[in-house]
């Protein structure tokens, strides 16, 4: 293999599994991962936010369900003063209590639950979508006044520290994910008093903007009695409850509520509230679970698009589900390690729960809230007695503030080192966010720490923390670096090319355990369990350009073969796991990321989730076999997949700058589904053209020998698969001396 000189349509991704399959026929983890696919990615494949659409839609229609009743006793259990220990009959009970309130019998420092049937009766009136969220909002915070007074024996208190209420939005609402901006529009959030407010600049005595972090709430929580919040609360449900808020910021909202008219501009009313309410059992309305495709936006949002193509996206309706699943995204982005993220979905006068975790999602039977509001009544009651971590905020990461920026702090006591302190730099331009709903979820941050800068003195390049939600159901990260570390220690060719690990930590929280309290089927397929592993810092490989690039990608090339034949499968070679450092004026190429890795003496493939990153998978794992699993994932399928990495890193970058839409090609490999992408592929395999951009003849010369030598392998493929015992040719083992063979056709 010569080194080059040293001159200078998108479309939803299929259904995964959709076909129950044999499990003995399984010889790879089929592909089950929605938007993990790209979003991980946005940088480097320099997808928009807004392509991610389709992906975030495959995320959904895999949703589970659950029966509302199992999620109401689940959040009450996580609200209750010993959220430990399980009260079987706390549903029951907080049904009870809150009939007062439900029917008007109940008042609360001025506030009258009669305002709630009242609110409720203009609810049901015909109208527009946005005829709801007023008399829903008003309902709703009138509702949170009264509850805060009903005491129910083995619940916990309100929460004044979050003092949670609603906030009619309907605002464009923006973030940004590696340097692409979503806008999203929520037509009502829940979030805390504090942020409502400063979303209202005459509540904070003109002062335009709010703080951000929790430091901003605690000093105003700590300077404000009881009276006081309650006025200023009161006052905002009078004044601003229902008005246009100002710069609401993602990191301070709880839940999103999306509306829907099942008609819009009815001319018939929903049914009025009854006269009274009593406790009874659950009646599931008419349509008990949203499907997926259900209700699209009445108006388009300007920033999406509802069939992905290669070109510039153009704006369109999402069904509201998908919308939904946007705003989890976009919550679970603005927080560092969020747990699980909650939403609701109302459609006329049925509300439906929404739970995402990285697991997963899953969403409960509908609850009917005009003619069942007690049910709805205890939701509320739960809700505002969760602490920041019932929400899903991870409560090890604490917010700081270090000379003006936002970051996190982590200490720990670890057996071996005391204190480990890690100060997270959540606002450094370098740190690498994930947008998107389940899978790894994986964030890198540039962190320091004085305990691991005393261990390890000789670090100067500074260190990353790499967090993500791995698979309970996999061998850990940090156990398959324990084998790679003692394969170095044998092997040059791979001695100083493997990430140092210099500590890591496991949560002990499994994603499983909602499922288990919900009765969800399968509860443990696909469990996650979140790690925090710190590392050397590294460079990425798409810095570099011709004969660099090409020495540092050769050395991951030969790091990878000796370690796959001593057992470590790697299985998702692509750009952003191919890294270097330098020494002494030479750059080292560093073979990263093992967290999908496994190896060859664990019996058959282990996880639910995709190994591989699609624009960089081989083709034979890009059909629909190998989508189903049913292709072994061999050497080969690696080493192609570094032929892939070298050509996309060559056409789309220059002199280590992603080149800007419309002159770099192949964008279209990491917007379509797995199947498609295979047929782009392989058309640029037999007839790919030198784009106008790539100048340098010896890199396109050894893209091009890299193509036929693949063309070649698949004719071969297919010459065998007619042979008379291809079934048998097939699954024969691949030999060492196979893979030496096929390295060596590339040089």
């Amino acid at each position: 293999m010569s080194p080059p000189s040293d001159t200078s349509t998108l479309s939803t991704p299929q259904r995964a599994n959709a076909t129950t399959h044999d499990a003995s026929k399984i010889k790879s983890t089929p592909n089950s991962r929605g938007a993990a696919v790209i979003s991980e990615n946005i940088g480097l494949l320099g997808v928009q936010v807004p392509e991610l659409r389709p992906w975030i839609q495959r995320d959904v229609a895999q949703a589970k369900q659950c029966e509302v009743d199992s999620m109401l006793r689940a959040l009450l259990q996580r609200a209750s003063s010993n959220p430990n220990t399980i009260q079987s009959d706390l549903l029951e009970k907080c049904l009870k209590e809150v009939l007062p309130v439900c029917n008007g019998q109940f008042s609360s420092k001025g506030i009258s639950s009669l305002g709630i049937k009242t609110a409720l009766e203009q609810y049901v009136n015909p109208g527009n979508e946005n005829d709801f969220y007023g008399p829903f909002t008003k309902a709703t915070n009138i509702a949170l006044a009264c509850l805060a007074e009903i005491e129910v024996a083995g619940m916990g208190g309100p929460v004044p520290a979050v003092d949670m209420i609603c906030q009619q939005n309907d605002q464009p609402m923006y973030q940004t994910h590696q340097m692409e901006t979503s806008m999203r529009k929520p037509d009502l959030v829940l979030l805390p008093l504090n942020s409502a407010c400063a979303a209202f600049p005459v509540e904070t005595d003109g002062q335009e903007g709010k703080q951000q972090g929790d430091e901003r709430d605690n000093e105003k929580d700590t300077a404000m009695d009881d009276d006081e919040n309650d006025k200023k609360s009161k006052a905002h449900m009078d004044t601003n409850a229902m008005g246009k808020p100002k710069n609401l910021a993602w990191n301070d909202i709880l839940a999103c509520l999306e509306f829907k008219r099942r008609t819009p501009g009815r001319t018939k009313g929903i049914a009025s509230p009854p006269s009274s309410y009593t406790a009874t059992d659950y009646v599931p309305p008419k349509r008990e679970y949203l499907p997926l495709e259900h209700l699209k936006a009445a108006v388009p949002e300007p920033d999406t698009s509802e069939t992905p193509a290669p070109a510039q996206p153009s704006s369109g309706a999402a069904y509201v589900t998908v919308q939904t699943g946007l705003y989890a995204a976009e919550m679970f982005a603005s927080n560092l390690g969020v747990n699980y993220v909650l939403n609701i979905i109302v459609v006329d006068d049925v509300m439906w729960i929404w739970y995402y975790d990285r697991q997963g999602i899953i969403q409960c039977s509908g609850i009917n809230f005009i003619q069942d509001l007690p049910r709805f009544m205890v939701l509320l009651y739960a809700l505002q007695r969760f602490e920041l971590h019932n929400w899903g905020r991870n409560k090890d990461f604490l917010p700081v503030q270090v000379e003006g920026k936002q970051c996190h702090e982590f200490i720990f006591e670890d057996t071996e080192l005391g204190t480990v302190d890690l100060l997270l730099h959540t606002s450094h331009d370098e740190r690498v966010t994930h947008y998107g709903l389940q899978s790894r979820a994986t964030n890198v941050v540039p962190v320091t720490s004085e305990a691991l800068a005393k261990k390890y003195p000789n670090v100067r390049d500074g260190m990353v923390a790499k967090i993500f939600w791995g698979e309970e159901s996999r061998t850990s990260e940090p156990e398959i670096l324990k084998r790679v570390e003692k394969i170095a220690n044998e092997h040059d060719s791979v001695r100083g090319h493997i990430p140092q690990l210099l500590w890591h930590h496991t949560f002990m929280d499994p994603t499983s355990a909602m499922r288990k309290a919900l009765g969800v089927p399968e509860p443990t397929k696909g469990s996650r369990v979140l790690y925090i592993l710190v590392f050397r810092k590294l460079r990425p490989i798409t810095e570099l350009h011709g004969k660099e690039l090409f020495d540092v990608w050769y050395q991951c090339i030969l790091c990878h073969i000796t370690l796959w034949k001593k057992g470590v499968h790697h299985r998702d070679v692509s750009p952003p796991n191919l890294m270097w450092y330098e020494i002494d004026g030479e750059r080292i190429g560093v073979l990263n990321d093992y967290d999908l890795s496994s190896l060859a003496d664990e019996p058959g493939p282990r996880g639910n989730e995709r190994t591989g990153t699609v624009p960089f998978m081989a083709l034979d794992l890009l059909t629909e076999e190998g989508q189903r699993g049913e292709v072994e994932h061999l050497y080969r399928h690696d080493l192609e997949s570094f032929m892939w990495c070298f050509a996309w890193i060559s056409l789309r970058y220059k002199k280590g700058v992603l080149l800007p839409w419309g002159l770099r090609p192949l964008d279209e490999w990491a917007t379509v589904d797995a199947v498609t992408c295979c047929k782009e592929k392989g058309h640029f395999q037999s007839r790919g053209k030198r784009p106008a951009t790539l100048k340098d003849d010896a890199t396109w010369m050894l893209i091009q020998t890299c193509m036929d030598v693949l063309t070649q392998r698949e004719l071969q493929s297919r010459r065998r698969l007619r042979s008379a015992n291809a079934l048998t040719n097939s699954q024969q083992p691949e030999s060492e001396s196979d893979m030496d063979d096929f390295l060596a056709e590339f040089t």
